[in-house]
This record gives structure tokens, sequence and C-alpha cells, in this order.
């Protein structure tokens, strides 16, 4: 069996434990592409959060494909990465692509503004939006201006802090006062790398569910 099959079982299983098999959402990836991030591009950690999170996206998703972004001081969108095309998807349509800009400074609230932009009016739906989101610190205090005003919006924040930076900003979004409904979550992992794929998708899909029940009830889809 391949790799991906493999997470695509393991991440079934998870799903069917947290009664989350029926659901279609849509799914997006958002990678930081800072400088302190890449020796995890080289070593192909990143390439691997992209297939370990594909797995999810073709449980959730109709079509299977999954919307990536990257970003630093600047962001792109990318194409969407599917079981047909995943294999090299980092370095064909981040590293070896000179039109994206890559390993500067983090600046996350220009990349949740188009995230945003994408699924609430470029490609508007009631659908639920699964958006996992990959930092390795430092993020701007600016993002909680999004997850605010996104709260009324079909957008579920999953929150990824991988190394040993400071993630105050993130360790603060269960606090954070103003929003329709509790619509992100944080959780940490020194090393992304060592963690199962068992392990890792019980943290995606931790808060996912009670977020589901709330956003039906409240009519956001």
């Amino acid at each position: 069996m391949s790799t991906i099959t493999l997470r695509k079982s393991t991440a079934s299983i998870v799903l069917e434990k947290k009664n989350l098999k029926n659901v279609v959402a849509r799914v997006g990836l958002v990678l930081d592409i800072s400088g302190s991030m890449r020796k995890l591009y080289r070593e192909g950690v990143v390439q691997e959060v992209v297939e370990r999170i594909l797995a999810v996206a073709s449980q959730f998703d109709d079509d299977g494909s999954l919307d990536v972004w990257i970003y630093d001081n600047e962001f792109s969108r990318l194409p969407a990465v599917t079981e047909k095309d995943f294999k090299d998807y980092v370095d064909k349509n981040i590293l070896n692509n000179d039109s994206i800009h890559k390993f500067g400074r983090n600046n996350e609230p220009l990349v949740m503004e188009d995230v945003i932009r994408k699924y609430t009016e470029e490609e508007q739906s009631k659908e639920p939006v699964f958006l996992v989101f990959i930092n390795d610190g430092g993020c701007k205090p600016g993002i909680k201006k999004f997850i605010v005003e996104s709260s009324v919006k079909p957008i579920f924040w999953q929150f990824i802090g991988i190394g040993n930076s400071n993630f105050d900003v993130l360790k603060k979004l269960d606090t954070m006062e103003g929003r329709f409904v509790d619509n992100a979550n944080f959780f940490h992992l020194d090393e992304i790398e060592k963690v199962s794929d068992e392990q890792l998708y019980n943290l995606l899909l931790n808060e996912f569910p009670s977020w589901l029940k709330e956003a039906k009830e409240k009519e956001i889809i």
C-alpha cells in the first residue's frame, strides 16, 4: 500500500471516531515560508505535511483536492494538490518556482485576508471550510481582526505551531473575545515529523466537531 493510502486509512479511522465520516468540507492549507522554515522545506518535512493534510482533504472534499497558500511577508495561492499530483509538490510549486517569494519575514494577516476572500467572496458557499495553518512562531497580533471578522463565516481555523519559537499570540486564541462562535484552535508540536499520523489527526480534528455543531445551530453552515 502506498503512503498516501495508509494515511487516508488512518484519517478515515479518526474521522469515524469523531463522528465526522459524513461531513463534506472544503480543506485549505496555509504554509509558513519565512526564513526560519528553510530547513524544514529543504529536508522534506513540509512535503510530508502536505501529504498528511491531503489525506484528510481526500475524506472531506468531494473532489479530494487541497487548496494551498504559502506566506512570508508576501503570500501566494498555489495550485490545489490532489492524489494525482502530490509527489514533489513542494519542489515543483515552491522551491523551484522563482516567482514565489520565500524565506522572508512572516505576515499572517495578508494571507488570512486572501483565504477569507476566496471562500466567502470568490467561491461563496455554506459548505464548511477546514483551514489548517502552519506557523513556526512570531505570529502577528493582527490575526485577531480576521479571526473575529470571519467568526460569522463558514471557516474554522486550525493553527499548528511547529518548532520552539514564541507562540504567545496563538496561545490566546481560546480566550479571544468578540466572536460569534469559537472558530479557531491551536496546538503546538516541537517536531511535527516525529508525530504519528494518528496522533496528528486526533489533534487536528479535536475542536472541528464542536465548531460544526455550533456553526449549524447558528446557521453559519
